[in-house]
């Protein structure tokens, strides 16, 4: 599968998965606004979820695809599968014993995780109590991880990919019967209490799925007695560097979280701004993390390091031809977005303002979000995981100084600010690796559609201040004309985009038919 076509098919689902949680998190916003209710809310899902993106997704793939790869590509299928075997049966009690004791310790977490709730013995208490609850899904979302890997490195990326829509249908069915069921009023505790428990069934429903997705493709992995061979014992090394190489963004929102309890309804609106500005982030960053990893680790393996920066170029300049416009319009219509998006019971236009102002500094950052995507995998690719991980520690340290302290002079923008600061620093230092290395360089043509990719959304932003002059006195009328006035801008700068960007020879039609029906082998230099 080629690397466009990998990146379509996953990017594809995310926008399906990513679709479903703005669902979510309209229902959510009106329920719960930025309230206590919700303070505890952001606090309870994001900590095991973000145990599940360090220990399941970031270091899980990083140090288990390219073995399994390894073991494919030499070994084939049998030997690669019980490679897999040996890694669930030993996860499985590890995920297990690490559950039972953060539920068993989840008052003393909370206060370090969110000491700003200590004053508040009510949230205090609500989003302990939802944080346990909902911190099994951690143990589901991990072994989802480890068969996502497997699928993937079989090229089986839609299968994975989908079954990120569970969550949301899980929290979407949660809400509903809740509000069927109990009626409860915006901002009760009830809302919380539901969304908990559908984290927790969802995670079920998508390990679950995956199981069946494996023995639909003849692959069934078998549970033995946990057993640390040489395999596991390498792979659980590379692991502990790639919680932190793989998972400076999460390690980044920790830090924001903790900061940001310290001041009444900031968690609630960095949760929903995150919420808004992880859809081009999860759709182009996960896209591409997920292909291209399995991608350079095959190329490497064959001995094809011309092919490996041949294609880690090409997916620099996916990246930044779907993530610059995306940042653009984040800056110039981050508070149309919110409004249209969340205001209405519960969620206020002060809640909307606060949301888009922490939206702006999000989206100065994402394309360094996104191109981290994109150079983590030439590390890992090469079970490199050292190399990244002492680059995320500096990164963490500089963003815990900046969120410090910008907090304290801006507020909860300021920890919006030190994130994407932070992310742009880890972003210089691995490339700067890479190159020094010998193992980056951006071609000819790389610099030169970089260059118009930028001109093009420009020229789209230039067009989404205009269209902001038409539909802004919409925002101020029903939810109707304010999805009008969505539908507007993001249409409207859509297709100015998709103009400028052929016009200037960002991309042709032509090349990204061709680069979708087959991974072409094709030395490094490339022309513009």
């Amino acid at each position: 599968m080629s690397l466009l076509r990998g990146a379509f098919t996953v990017g594809g689902w995310t926008l399906v998965s990513r679709i479903l949680g703005f669902a979510r998190d309209m229902v959510i916003a009106r329920a719960i606004g930025t309230g206590w209710v919700a303070d505890a809310w952001a606090v309870a899902f994001r900590f095991p979820n973000l145990f599940r993106r360090l220990l399941g997704e970031g270091a899980l793939n990083s140090a288990f695809v390219p073995m399994y790869a390894k073991r494919l590509e030499g070994d084939g299928r049998g030997a690669a599968d019980r490679l897999a075997e040996e890694i669930q049966s030993v996860m499985l009690p590890i995920l297990f014993a690490i559950s039972a004791l953060a539920m068993l310790t989840m008052p003393w977490i909370m206060q370090v995780y969110a000491p700003g709730f200590a004053g508040d013995p009510a949230k205090f208490a609500l989003a302990t109590d939802m944080t346990k609850i909902a911190f099994p899904y951690l143990m589901f979302m991990s072994m989802v991880a480890l068969y996502s890997g497997v699928l993937n490195t079989h090229g089986r990326f839609a299968a994975a990919t989908a079954a990120q829509s569970l969550l949301n249908i899980g929290l979407l069915a949660a809400a509903l019967v809740a509000q069927f069921a109990l009626d409860p009023a915006p901002g009760d505790p009830i809302w919380g209490m539901a969304l908990a428990y559908g984290c927790v069934v969802a995670g079920a429903m998508q390990f679950l799925y995956l199981m069946w997705m494996l023995a639909r493709g003849g692959i069934r992995l078998r549970l033995h007695m946990p057993r640390l061979s040489p395999d596991a014992r390498r792979m659980f090394v590379l692991m502990v560097p790639g919680i932190i190489a793989g998972g400076v963004s999460q390690i980044s929102i920790f830090v924001s979280t903790i900061v940001a309890s310290l001041e009444a309804g900031a968690p609630a609106i960095l949760y929903f701004a995150d919420r808004i500005y992880q859809f081009p982030l999860s759709i182009v960053g996960t896209a591409m993390g997920v292909v291209l990893l399995p991608t350079l680790a095959r190329h490497l393996r064959s001995g094809r390091e011309d092919l490996a920066l041949y294609w880690q170029n090409r997916g620099i300049e996916l990246a930044m031809l779907l993530t610059l416009p995306a940042a653009v319009a984040l800056v110039i219509i981050s508070t149309p977005i919110s409004i249209a998006l969340f205001e209405g019971g519960a969620f206020d236009r002060a809640s909307s303002l606060a949301v888009g102002h922490v939206l702006v500094a999000f989206g100065v950052g994402l394309p360094a979000f996104i191109l981290n995507k994109v150079l983590t995998p030439a590390f890992f690719a090469r079970e490199d995981t050292a190399t990244p991980m002492k680059f995320a520690v500096i990164t963490l340290i500089i963003d815990l100084a900046l969120a410090v302290g910008l907090f304290f002079a801006f507020g909860v923008i300021g920890i919006a600010i030190a994130t994407a600061a932070a992310a742009w620093i880890n972003c210089g230092l691995l490339a700067s690796a890479l190159r020094a290395r010998g193992l980056f360089r951006a071609d000819a043509r790389t610099l030169s559609r970089i260059g118009r990719i930028v001109l093009a959304s420009l020229v789209m932003g230039a067009a989404l201040i205009g269209l902001l002059l038409v539909v802004g006195p919409w925002l101020d009328m029903g939810t109707t004309r304010k999805a009008a006035a969505l539908a507007v801008l993001c249409l409207g700068g859509l297709a100015v985009y998709a103009a400028a960007a052929f016009a200037l020879g960002a991309t042709s039609l032509g090349e990204l038919k061709e680069q979708f029906r087959r991974e072409r082998a094709k030395p490094a230099a490339d022309t513009a």
